[in-house]
């Protein structure tokens, strides 16, 4: 029996099913600073299947739809302070490793004018991340999110993997680390 199961795990880990457990280690292992509030799950957790709205009216999308690849998921609005420093930092990270197997996902939640989303990415400086909004907060109800801002890792599976509450430097070296153990070196 235990050579069963351990057979199952070999091939789930190398058909890519889940996560390699080497990499989440080496990810937590990566966490400095601001990182050390990033709580990996010890087992991945099941994300809402609620819809949010798409930029610009473009209609509705899902997390599932990311399917595949790695996303970092900020909920966020443009009341908040904190948020206001932390997105130029998002944006770095997706700049420097944003492709085929990871993405960064920014969900304002709540009460967002889209007007004044524009305004905000514009003031400062952020033009590659999604103006995406849950101005019902029905997806953010349903993972959980109580306080702005708050960020969660996804799996290729669409599993919650990690949690950061607050705000934090997502352009540090140590937060390209962590996102680098998980997806790999050639992911753009």
């Amino acid at each position: 029996m235990k050579k069963t199961i351990a057979a199952a795990v070999y091939m789930a880990l190398s058909l890519g099913a889940i996560p390699a457990l080497a990499d989440v280690d080496a990810a937590m292992a990566a966490r400095e600073g601001d990182m050390k509030k990033l709580v990996f799950h010890t087992t991945p957790e099941a994300v809402s299947s609620a819809s949010y709205d798409l930029a610009d009216g473009a209609g509705e999308g899902r997390l599932s739809d990311y399917a595949g690849k790695y996303i970092l998921v900020n909920f966020w609005a443009t009341w908040c302070a904190p948020c206001r420093h932390e997105m130029p930092m998002l944006a770095e990270l997706q700049t420097e490793l944003g492709g085929d197997t990871f993405e960064v996902v920014t969900i304002a939640t709540g009460r967002n004018n889209p007007v004044a989303i524009v305004k905000f990415f514009d003031e400062i400086g952020v033009d590659n991340l999604p103006r995406h909004q849950d101005p019902k907060q029905k997806l953010a109800a349903q993972m959980g999110i109580f306080g702005l801002p708050i960020t969660v890792l996804i799996d290729q599976e669409g599993r919650e993997i990690a949690r950061l509450r607050g705000d934090a430097d997502w352009s540090s070296d140590s937060a390209k680390a962590v996102i680098t153990a998980l997806i790999g070196d050639g992911d753009s």
